[in-house]
This record gives structure tokens, C-alpha cells and sequence, in this order.
């Protein structure tokens, strides 16, 4: 097998579409082909595309967010991870919480999270990164 020659004739034929798409059998398909009703994806390329997104989440907020950049570890994965559960125009929506963090009052920042309709919907996530916020401790 030419693995190489197989792979230039399957993207021809099937062309790359980067949104889930209905292919002609009726099947959720994403990517060269890839049907992601019967297969779907591996464990592995999970964690890619996990990786992936939470680079593209931390770099968006350095690039929208200056203070992003000034904060430990902890913190900064705090605001990625709400970034990810609920995009980054949704985290930007917190503007009491960014104007505590700005100031590092991280205990009132952490109780503006919780006053949210975010907080009610996501629950025990968001009490871990409320508590996570106010600490700066893994």
C-alpha cells in the first residue's frame, strides 16, 4: 500500500469539508469523508482537537483580553475553561468578573461567576472555578 497515493486519491474524490456536513447516504460527515455516525472519532483525536481548542481559546484571549496574559496558570485556565463552555463573546459578557480580576479581588470575582445564569446551568463546574478563581491553587 501506498499510503501516500491512497490518501491524494481519497481527498480528491471526497474533497475536505471543515463543517459537519449530510453526505449523500444521509450520514453526519465531517472532515475527507469521515462518517461520524457509524465511526466517529478515537480517544485520541479527542484529546487532539481538545488540545487544539484550548491553544485557539488561549490565544484569542491574549489577543482580546490584555489582562489575560498577567495571570498565573490557575487563573488563566479558569478563564479558558469558561471561555470554552461558553465561547469567548460569552466569557466577555462577565464584565463584573473581568473588572474584580483586573483589580485581583479574585474572592469577588469568583462570587460574580456564581451570580450567573451561566452558574445555574453548569452547576458544580461552576463552584470549582469560582473556588479555583479565589484561591489560585490547583
Amino acid at each position: 500500500m501506498n499510503i501516500e497515493k491512497l490518501k491524494e486519491s481519497i481527498k480528491k474524490h471526497e474533497g475536505l469539508r471543515l463543517k459537519v456536513y449530510i453526505c449523500p447516504a444521509g450520514k453526519l460527515t465531517i472532515g475527507y469523508g469521515r462518517n461520524l455516525e457509524d465511526r466517529g472519532i478515537t480517544e485520541k483525536e479527542a484529546n487532539i482537537m481538545l488540545e487544539n481548542d484550548i491553544l485557539d481559546m488561549k490565544l484569542e484571549l491574549e489577543d482580546r483580553l490584555p489582562l489575560f496574559k498577567y495571570l498565573d496558570d490557575v487563573r488563566q485556565n479558569v478563564l479558558i475553561e469558561m471561555a470554552f463552555n461558553i465561547g469567548i463573546k460569552g466569557l466577555l459578557n462577565f464584565k463584573k468578573t473581568l473588572e474584580y480580576i483586573s483589580i485581583k479581588d479574585y474572592d469577588k470575582a469568583g462570587e460574580e461567576m456564581l451570580n450567573s445564569k451561566w452558574a445555574n446551568q453548569v452547576g458544580k463546574r461552576a463552584i470549582t472555578l469560582s473556588n479555583l478563581l479565589k484561591k489560585g491553587e490547583f
